[in-house]
């Protein structure tokens, strides 16, 4: 019997992100699964019904007809308690669960005996990049950061040799080097400006210097096990502080990045250091949904210090919903090929170590033991 794979419209405030495009629903058709999508389940992406029926899906007048048959729930946010509810016990959902901050979720998809995959905690090895949802969405984070201070700053950001004179390029400090800080180096280097980068990381000087921008050396080694940095030292923090204080101080735009998983986002640049910000320079703080790596980072708002504007942004990906949707169904996709056997039945076994990592619920039980552990201090 085949197996039914369904993707709902997103029913979470601002995201505009749809878990299945068309492509892949083609491909998960034609190797004979029956796909089912909510009617304008894509509509915010940018991606119509008549995409889906041309890729062979179903497409569904009802989030609750949809549920009543799946097999496998393909989502971006976590699904609520009211959606879980209409969902059918054994039913396999697969997401960015986000399970620190939806508890709530958790323990309804447990007491449904769901089997729920987090993506966020598919390890990061060689043979799961493909999977690797928080790499892509970062991607399309790191370049709205960028377009969001080129608009927002009061300066041309290439420099321009005009009959007016010539305009300098602006200075754009990128503060942590991973996915997203990568992606908006790149960015800012393409639209002209002047382009500085850190991170504890010394490995990631190399990467930085790769996409044409200058990476400013501080004589620490940070990184720790899986590519992330380490929390550093109080001595490391002074010198980290003053290196960043006093590049930040210099910045037209200037955007941080910087989380520890699992802990809160360090904080790197200081009130004292805003104060020391250029008169209309524009800060953008990706680490905003972790408690920010500003230390005035208001989550989810714009805001004025004296005339400099920072920006907390949340779901960045979900404002180039288009490509970011694309992207996160084809990490979706390579998942399932872990999921579903070649003859196209569902796996019950979750041994392989990237099913293990992920496996967020099954059976009644939570199988992550911090999240299971957040559970029961929370009763």
């Amino acid at each position: 019997m085949a197996v039914c794979v369904v993707a709902p419209k997103e029913i979470a405030p601002g995201e505009n992100r749809v878990a299945l495009f068309p492509e892949v629903a083609a491909r998960l058709v034609k190797a004979g699964h029956r796909v089912c999508v909510e009617t304008d389940a894509g509509e915010d992406a940018g991606v119509t019904d008549a995409e889906y029926t041309t890729a062979g899906a179903q497409v569904v007048g009802s989030a609750k007809e949809l549920y009543a048959n799946a097999d496998i729930v393909l989502k971006v946010q976590p699904p609520t308690p009211a959606e879980t509810a209409q969902m059918r016990e054994g039913a396999v959902v697969i997401g960015l669960m986000n399970a620190s901050r939806n508890l709530d979720q958790v323990a309804a998809m447990r007491d449904q005996k769901l089997t729920a995959f987090a993506l966020e905690l598919v390890p990061r090895i060689t043979r799961a990049q493909s999977m690797d949802a928080l790499s892509s969405q970062a991607t399309a984070a790191g370049y709205k950061a960028a377009l969001i201070g080129a608009e927002l700053s009061p300066r041309f950001l290439p420099m321009l040799t005009t009959a007016a004179g010539t305009i300098r390029p602006a200075r754009v400090l990128i503060l942590g080097a991973g996915v997203a800080g990568l992606m908006a180096i790149a960015t800012a280097h393409r639209l002209g400006a002047l382009v500085e980068a850190y991170d504890v990381r010394r490995a990631a000087g190399e990467q930085v210097r790769s996409l044409g921008a200058k990476f400013l050396e501080l004589q620490i080694n940070a990184e720790a096990a899986g590519g992330y940095a380490r929390e550093l030292t109080p001595e490391e923090k002074a010198l980290e502080s003053k290196m960043v204080s006093d590049a930040v101080s210099q910045a037209d735009i200037v955007i941080t990045t910087a989380a520890i998983p699992g802990r809160k986002a360090p904080v790197l640049v200081t009130k004292e250091t805003v104060g020391r910000m250029k008169a209309g320079a524009v800060l953008i703080d990706l680490a905003a949904d972790g408690g920010g790596n500003c230390e005035l980072t208001k989550p989810g708002k714009t805001i004025h210090v004296r005339d400099v504007t920072i920006v907390g942004p949340l779901n960045l990906p979900s404002q180039t919903a288009y490509h970011s949707s694309q992207m996160y169904s084809k990490n979706l996709e390579a998942f399932l090929g872990l999921l579903l056997t070649p003859d196209g039945k569902l796996v019950t076994d979750y041994s392989d170590e990237i099913l293990a990592a992920s496996l967020l619920v099954a059976g009644g039980t939570v199988r992550h033991k911090p999240t299971a552990d957040l559970l029961a201090g929370a009763k």
